[in-house]
């Protein structure tokens, strides 16, 4: 399953190198240090995490907590290592970066790789930044009503929260996936 071109991927790590980029993630701290605490959360996977893993450093979290970063973007090579699942995985400012031929596959892999809740969150509008080519950095500029049908397939939504006039977040539930006799997944 391809999850983000060559081409882009060099793109991504330009951004990193060079701009204050990936930075949303930090002012979400709380409310996932909220979510790890209520739901006794010990294997967090940030899914997009950036160079500076910045849901990292604002976490508070009163119990044992394995932390793991997944950005292939990044240029980090540990950052880019295939993830495990999580019980509680965080795509922050990540899906609206993601090349739309490879949207449906990245909305799955974070399917397949949420345990018990997932914390998505979507900017809708046009980013500040520019990618080298020109293009504006937020690939899928959407709304939510555009962004709901996808989520609402793979996850059973608890909160839909629209932040300011162009962000929102979701908290999702992984939905049961029921093992048919043959040992095939089904959701």
């Amino acid at each position: 399953m391809i999850l983000i071109s060559d081409a882009y991927r060099e793109q991504q790590q330009h951004l990193h190198e060079t701009t204050e980029y990936g930075t949303m993630a930090q002012h979400y701290g709380p409310l996932v240090s909220q979510i790890i605490e209520k739901l006794q959360i010990t294997h967090l996977l940030d899914y997009g995490c950036g160079r500076k893993m910045g849901l990292l450093k604002n976490l508070k979290c009163s119990g044992k907590l394995t932390y793991q970063g997944y950005d292939p973007g990044a240029g980090l090579e540990e950052l880019a290592t295939a993830p495990i699942p999580a019980q509680m995985v965080c795509c922050i400012d990540v899906l609206e970066h993601i090349e739309p031929e490879y949207l449906e596959n990245v909305l799955d892999h974070l399917v397949s790789l949420t345990e018990v809740v997932a914390l998505l969150t979507i900017h809708t509008g046009p980013a500040m930044k520019v990618l080298p080519d020109g293009r504006n950095a937020h690939l899928t500029q959407q709304p939510l009503q555009w962004w709901l049908p996808k989520l609402w397939d793979r996850f059973d939504i608890q909160t839909v929260q629209c932040v300011g006039e162009r962000s929102l977040y979701v908290i999702a539930y992984a939905k049961p996936r029921i093992e048919a006799p043959n040992g095939e997944k089904l959701t």
